[in-house]
């Protein structure tokens, strides 16, 4: 049995890549900040689709020891962790002016050093399999940069650099360490535009859409399954966009 720690999995890419990864047996270990009912949906969902047993642990990713109680978590009710994507992520629509000191340090806690916290944690259990999958999610703002979001594209941006040194360090150990970089997903973190502001946004994009969800779960899982020599790749998913 293959399992797969997915952050930030009650909602959106999360939830959507754990039942991906669920539909095709593996044990899921779910993770979100808050004991809610769509995280509890979501973990029985998974138990369901998969047959094994999946298990839900709240709390804050962006806290160290909390990474390491998730992986934890993981070793206990599995014996392995084999895949780990750090989904996890938050936004702020703001002018730098305006991004205060808490903000910033939320977003960057959040969004980039939670990375560091779970990766860091789970490579003691991969290396003695000589193996792992490590995904991590990232946006085309990492790397083009977007105005009024300045703290979210300077931790993709991190992310990104995360990667490709960690893919470099962890090469010779059998694991691989690749990015996700989203374009423009339908999730909630695009609540804060209009119909109309969204419809705009996606005559820009070649495709003439958004990206769902389940599109990028099933990029997530095919990387998740691809040759360890596919490593400190960021893979680019947006319609041709940027």
């Amino acid at each position: 049995m293959n399992t797969v720690i997915i952050t930030g999995a009650a909602r959106g890419i999360g939830v959507a890549a754990a039942r991906k990864f669920a539909e095709n047996g593996y044990g899921v270990i779910l993770n979100a900040l808050h004991d809610s009912p769509a995280l509890k949906e979501a973990a029985e969902q998974c138990s369901s689709l998969s047959g094994i047993k999946c298990h839900a642990v709240c709390g804050d990713i962006s806290k160290p020891d909390f990474a390491d109680a998730l992986v934890a978590a993981c070793i206990k009710n599995f014996g392995h962790v084999d895949v780990l994507v750090n989904n996890a992520g938050i936004s702020f629509v703001g002018l730098i002016q305006d991004t205060d000191n808490d903000t910033w340090q939320k977003i960057i806690n959040t969004n980039l050093s939670s990375v560091h916290y779970t990766t860091r944690s789970v490579i003691p259990h991969m290396l003695k399999n000589h193996e792992g999958r490590i995904i991590n999610i990232s946006s085309v703002w990492g790397s083009a940069g977007a105005s009024c979001e300045t703290a979210y594209s300077a931790s993709k941006g991190g992310i990104n650099a995360y990667t490709r040194a960690s893919a470099k360090e962890l090469a010779p150990s059998g694991i691989s360490v690749n990015a996700v970089a989203c374009g423009c997903v339908k999730t909630d973190m695009l609540d804060i535009y209009s119909e109309e502001e969204l419809k705009e946004l996606a005559e820009q994009i070649p495709l003439g859409r958004l990206a769902t969800p389940k599109e990028i779960a099933e990029i997530i899982f095919y990387m998740a399954k691809m040759p360890v020599y596919l490593t400190g790749q960021i893979i680019t998913a947006d319609g041709g966009w940027i």
